[in-house]
């Protein structure tokens, strides 16, 4: 009984600190120009287009992620059910490993890396403008375009 107690409370704790590393998606929109408050739509000209790989995703772009850890977690304390003495020590750490294999090859089919897009527009108002798109879509630097909202399209 206390060995699923256990297992519980590592889980737990490995949940909530992990929830903290979450990736919200959010990509901040950049300017360099003076905007009117109450404007939100601006036009201008794409000046230049830059391709921003995707990174490694897991906990600060390194490819670890919460699957990694849970699972040499959960792998070392089934590990360490096994066996007497040393070898008890020895599956427990065969367990971890075991674990964080698995828990890595399940983070690596979940993530996905996606290059991105900052599309530079010279605003009309003589400011730029930088917005990060997933995809570039037909733009091309010279295009004229409107940005609404932090949407960028063509016009």
């Amino acid at each position: 009984m206390k060995t699923h107690q256990l297992i519980l409370g590592i889980f737990i704790v490995a949940t909530t600190l992990l929830s903290g590393c979450a990736n919200t998606g959010y990509q901040p929109v950049s300017s360099s120009s003076s905007s009117n408050a109450y404007s939100t739509t601006q036009f201008g000209v794409v000046d230049g287009i830059e391709s921003v790989p995707g990174d490694n995703g897991g906990i600060a772009g390194t490819g670890v992620g919460a699957g990694t850890i849970i699972g040499g977690v959960i792998g070392g304390v089934l590990g360490h059910q096994v066996g007497g003495g040393t070898g008890k020590d020895i599956a427990t750490a065969a367990g971890v490993v075991g674990g964080a294999v698995v828990g890595h090859e399940l983070d690596k089919r979940n993530q996905q890396k996606t290059d991105s897009y900052n599309i530079r527009v010279r605003l009309n108002n003589g400011g730029t403008q930088t917005i990060n798109v997933d995809s570039a879509n037909d733009l091309r630097i010279g295009d004229r375009v409107r940005i609404d909202n932090g949407q960028i399209s063509r016009y």
